[in-house]
């Protein structure tokens, strides 16, 4: 699967849909953003989003624009935890089911980050996956954050009185990489305000002085495409954009960077043979990794197996053309309305410059959104159409 860092989109479709002439005129997407129009010879198909919507998320009325909080399960990862609750209740637990869900999970999650799927290890939180290489570091070790960066990323190190831990401006983590720094650890789009981070700049910035990267993709992976191999270590928590149940967490370490993270915290589910390795010290640790696993909420990959095919069904890339479309036509809107929505093309709209009344109006008008740092911050994923996007417009505008 081909994936880059740019935060552009690639290939689009133009459409129409449903909407306000003044909102929908000049923008090249409209409800729905991708549809089955033609594509170019060679070029994967594009999906119905539309159909997807139908299919995945039946009961789903318009305005849900919150997935930066919380991703919605689609109907198949439903289904799969249903009957995975059934029959756990029924006395009939299937821990060979479990374990295929997983495993295909662990490697769904690789394929769609790029990397094989023995540099991924299973996590249960990003605070406890950024913990094992907070422990790691020595003393003094200077550590360079995004300001306002999310807590989880950034407390494991604040922690550690011992560390040098240096916040800078977002735009400047590039920048502020120097001789001595030991580790930047960034957000790959922040979850106050959707901007998406120049991990390539940050990237290069961190090689020419000798520093590792950790990249928190919570708020990115299952909408924009990255490499996670690209990077030292990447954390995502699949509750979001890969719209998994909490407890489906990932951690990819790329190869030779094993050392660097602590192996205190390793249970029995990160020896070679997890079921040989119930009691008393772990004889040997799984390779790659896979040393450094969690213990699986089973019933949360159970539902993430099921999501993630989702997600590889439609392709990150296509996702992100639906979603960056869906997200500009909203700014276009929010600025038409006289608020200042924060520029670039990030799946993450927030917005300020609005009024009193503006989060009372979006709820009455059943809008699911968020408030963060000052900003109305809205998230448009695959089950969003233009009829969300004029929901929250018409709703901020007092229609």
């Amino acid at each position: 699967m081909q994936t880059t860092d740019a935060a552009q989109p690639t290939q689009t479709t133009q459409t129409t849909g449903p909407g306000h002439g003044a909102r929908t005129a000049g923008t090249a997407h409209a409800a729905g953003a991708a549809s089955t129009a033609p594509t170019a010879p060679g070029a994967p198909p594009v999906p119905d989003f539309r159909a997807v919507r139908e299919a995945e998320y039946p009961g789903l009325g318009p305005g849900y624009l919150n997935t930066a909080a919380l991703g919605l399960a689609p109907a198949r990862a439903v289904t799969a935890m249903r009957a995975a609750l059934d029959a756990w209740a029924a006395g009939r637990p299937d821990i060979a089911g479990y374990e295929e869900a997983v495993k295909a999970s662990r490697a769904a999650y690789a394929r769609i980050t790029g990397v094989p799927r023995e540099r991924v290890a299973l996590a249960s939180t990003v605070a406890g996956a950024v913990g094992l290489i907070a422990a790691a570091l020595p003393a003094g070790a200077e550590v360079v954050v995004a300001e306002g960066d999310f807590s989880s990323l950034v407390h494991p190190f604040a922690a550690r009185a011992d560390l040098a831990l240096r916040p800078v401006p977002p735009a400047g983590v590039a920048e502020a990489v120097r001789p001595g720094t030991a580790l930047v650890a960034v957000s790959a789009a922040q979850s106050a305000d959707g901007r998406v981070a120049d991990l390539p700049a940050i990237r290069a910035a961190a090689a020419g002085h000798g520093a590792r990267v950790l990249v928190d993709g919570t708020q990115a992976v299952g909408w924009l495409p990255l490499r996670a191999g690209d990077y030292d270590y990447m954390i995502t928590h699949g509750y979001k954009w890969l719209l998994s149940p909490h407890g489906a967490c990932f951690l990819t370490v790329r190869e030779g960077a094993e050392a660097t993270l602590s192996p205190a915290f390793a249970g029995w589910y990160a020896g070679e043979d997890p079921w040989a390795s119930c009691y008393g010290p772990i004889e040997r640790l799984a390779p790659g990794a896979r040393q450094f696993d969690a213990r699986p909420a089973y019933l949360s990959f159970v539902g993430a197996a099921a999501s993630l095919s989702l997600i590889e069904e439609l392709g990150v890339e296509a996702i992100h053309a639906h979603d960056v479309a869906l997200a500009a036509r909203l700014r276009e809107g929010l600025a038409a309305l006289g608020l200042s929505p924060v520029p670039g093309a990030s799946a993450i709209v927030a917005a300020t410059g609005h009024s009193p009344a503006a989060e009372d109006r979006l709820t009455r008008a059943g809008v699911r959104f968020s408030s963060r740092a000052g900003n109305l911050r809205f998230a448009l994923h695959a089950h969003n159409t233009g009829q969300d996007v004029d929901r929250a417009l018409d709703a901020l505008d007092g229609r």
